[in-house]
């Protein structure tokens, strides 16, 4: 398989450490968001080549748990390495595919060589413990038990388009340090960038089978994925519709979904307005809002919100809009569909009487950035997450009324709070229903190590390199039975 920077060649699927093309004989086109045109194909594989990687995982699997520690490491530190060898033509694969900026691709990519690194040097670190039986009423000295993790078999890592190289390597680094193998399912738009990545992984010479990419339509394998008896565990990232109907089908299997999100900036009346300001358009429209942890609301204090929303406003003027290749920071959104429903809750809350202060113009996808001002809870953009350029700027009379629209949410990502005030801000912390809260910054992830987890509808079980590698083993107890 060669390795051109772009490609408008037919990319073939890996199984068992070998590029092949699907017996189906069938492609899938992809076409980037802001050329709009073909850029490249990937397989659409069959179910029986489903079957076929999943038997070649459990067999690579099995020698890999055998391997030490140390041998795992020595292959995903090459992996890191020949990843950031290839950062400029991975991304400029994202940039072509996904519409994002190229600078901010190629951090993607050096990001994700670091959190490999990262994550092998705290499976290195993480031991197992040991227990006495005589520490409980009654119990015997006799006793000793050794707890250990270990790896769940096959794991299957279901990727989104909006850090194609990142989340995936996100889900499949803990994954392998960890003695587990890998079916890996990206997103169709971003299954470009994934065969990047797999490139860089079949340099690295990580055993046949251990990791297969697997690319194909949802309504032929993605349920067929899901419920397969073969898969051990299961780490998805992506809308929470799909994450929803995924647990459903999962047959009780370990699951991590990380899933959408509604994320407010809570901005108090002492708040450092400029500061706020600055940290809420830049978490609202970096890649124009296409991220999970997006400020995808604004619930300022009645009292200043005349003055933040000037500040705002004078924000939103200073954005670039056009094209990735000139490092615009509002792009083309992923497809025609995605800018249909944005453009749709644009129009719904105007028509319902919200004051448009910035944007509400397009060109094909490409949504400018939108500011609305006096949105009310009665319209749909207060709720539903657009996944695009949009801000809705909510008046709130008390921090009470802010916490109770966060929580009135079917989300539970993160939220912002902005205050000078330390107590309050931890005040409103320990009442907000989400999984992280953000104080005087923009709701992002990471740093990678640190905990990442969704609550209610945002998703199910933690994230974050530790965590990972916990998720994705299990404990085991063996007691040993000394002679008194």
């Amino acid at each position: 398989m060669t390795s051109s920077v772009l490609t408008s060649r037919t990319n073939q699927f890996y199984i068992n450490g070998e590029w092949r093309d699907s017996d189906s004989g069938e492609t899938i086109d992809i076409t980037s968001p802001y050329l709009h045109e073909v850029i490249g194909k990937v397989q659409a594989v069959t179910r029986d080549e489903v079957d076929n990687a999943i038997q070649f995982a459990h067999e690579a699997q099995k020698e890999w748990a055998e391997k030490s520690l140390q041998e795992r490491s020595t292959y995903l530190y090459k992996w890191a390495d020949e990843l950031v060898r290839m950062q400029d033509e991975i991304a400029e694969t994202i940039m072509k595919e996904v519409g994002k900026g190229y600078e901010d691709a190629r951090k993607e990519v050096v990001r994700t060589a670091d959190f490999i690194r990262y994550t092998i040097e705290e499976a290195q670190h993480m031991n197992g413990e040991s227990m006495r039986g005589d520490r409980f009423p009654g119990g015997s000295k006799s006793k000793l038990a050794i707890v250990d993790r270990v790896p769940l078999g096959v794991v299957l890592a279901i990727s989104p388009f909006n850090y194609p190289v990142n989340l995936s390597a996100a889900k499949i680094a803990p994954a392998l340090i960890a003695g587990n193998a890998v079916i890996f399912k990206p997103a169709t738009q971003g299954a470009l960038s994934g065969t990047k990545m797999m490139e860089a992984m079949h340099r690295a010479g990580l055993p046949k089978g251990l990791v297969n990419l697997i690319t194909g339509r949802g309504s032929v394998i993605g349920d067929y994925l899901v419920e397969h008896k073969g898969i051990n565990m299961i780490s998805f990232t992506g809308g929470t519709k799909t994450g929803t109907n995924l647990a459903k089908k999962a047959n009780m299997i370990p699951l991590v979904l990380e899933l959408g999100g509604k994320d407010p900036g809570i901005v108090r009346e002492d708040a450092d307005l400029h500061l706020a300001a600055i940290q809420i358009i830049s978490g609202a429209f970096s890649y124009s809002g296409q991220r999970c942890t997006a400020i995808k609301r604004v619930l300022v204090h009645e009292n200043v919100a005349d003055e933040l929303v000037k500040l705002l406003t004078e924000e939103v003027a200073k954005l670039s809009v056009g094209s990735p290749e000139n490092g615009s920071t509002i792009v083309p959104l992923i497809d025609d569909k995605s800018a249909d429903f944005v453009q749709g809750l644009i129009t719904d809350a105007i028509e319902q009487g919200a004051h448009l202060l910035a944007g509400n113009q397009r060109e094909q996808n490409l949504i400018y950035p939108t500011l609305l001002d006096h949105v009310t809870t009665d319209m749909k953009v207060a709720w539903e997450e657009p996944f695009g350029p949009v801000l809705p700027i909510i008046r709130v009379s008390s921090d009470e009324e802010a916490i109770n629209i966060t929580n009135g949410s079917d989300y539970g990502l993160q939220a912002s709070v902005f205050t000078k005030d330390i107590n309050k801000a931890f005040a409103i912390s320990n009442k907000l229903e989400v999984g992280s809260v953000q104080i005087n910054g923009r709701t992002e992830r990471g740093p990678d190590h640190f905990p990442f987890i969704g609550v209610k509808g945002s998703g199910m079980g933690a994230q974050g390199i530790k965590k990972s590698l916990e998720s994705m083993t299990r404990e085991k107890v063996t007691i040993l039975n000394l002679s008194e």
